[in-house]
């Protein structure tokens, strides 16, 4: 099996404080990690080391091509919302329909709430292609009909081969691999 995400004897410092080290961790495909713990313990760094935005201290991390959901929208502001997703991805359609976004796509992204803005970036990593999802506190402004959709979208993503790390401080629906930060 070939690795999609891995870390070797990682160290990841922030603030002059040292978040973890050594930490080992793989995620080949079909894969699921969920890493909680407290605020502060480290969870979003270790989401944003995963997607290159950090360097470690130490340690080796190598990763597949990757789609990022975190609290950055990366949406044109100004744009409807289909032609916003768009300019990720042409074919965006699917992903808005699975996260129940399609009767939203003439509405500009200004106009969105925090839960339409979150599932519109869950959708625009889903559309991705990219075989490693890195979900950054996936469940914050999101429904439980939203939860229910993206639970759907990472099984499907899952038995389509893909890896997911999430960081979350709550329990994520489905089967996930656990991985506890203690800061």
């Amino acid at each position: 099996m070939t690795a999609l995400l891995r870390f070797d004897r990682v160290a990841l410092r922030r603030g002059g404080r040292l978040l973890f080290e050594d930490l080992d961790l793989e995620l080949g495909p079909g894969e699921a990690l969920q890493v909680t713990g407290p605020n502060g313990s480290g969870k979003s760094s270790l989401i944003r080391l995963a997607a290159g935005l950090l360097e470690s201290e130490r340690g080796l991390v190598e990763r597949s091509p990757l789609g990022l959901a975190d609290d950055t929208v990366a949406l044109d502001r100004e744009l409807p919302l289909k032609r916003a997703l768009g300019f990720w991805d042409g074919s965006i359609e699917p992903a808005m329909d699975a996260l129940g976004l399609a009767a939203l796509a003439a509405v500009p992204v200004r106009l969105l709430s925090s839960g339409q803005l979150k599932r519109a970036t869950l959708a625009r990593v889903a559309a991705s292609a990219a075989p490693l999802w890195l979900l950054d506190e996936p469940l914050n402004a999101l429904d439980a009909d939203g939860a229910e959709r993206l639970a759907s979208l990472v099984r499907q993503h899952r038995e389509s081969g893909g890896a997911v790390l999430a960081a979350s401080h709550l329990p994520l629906p489905g089967e996930w691999r656990r991985l506890e930060l203690t800061p």
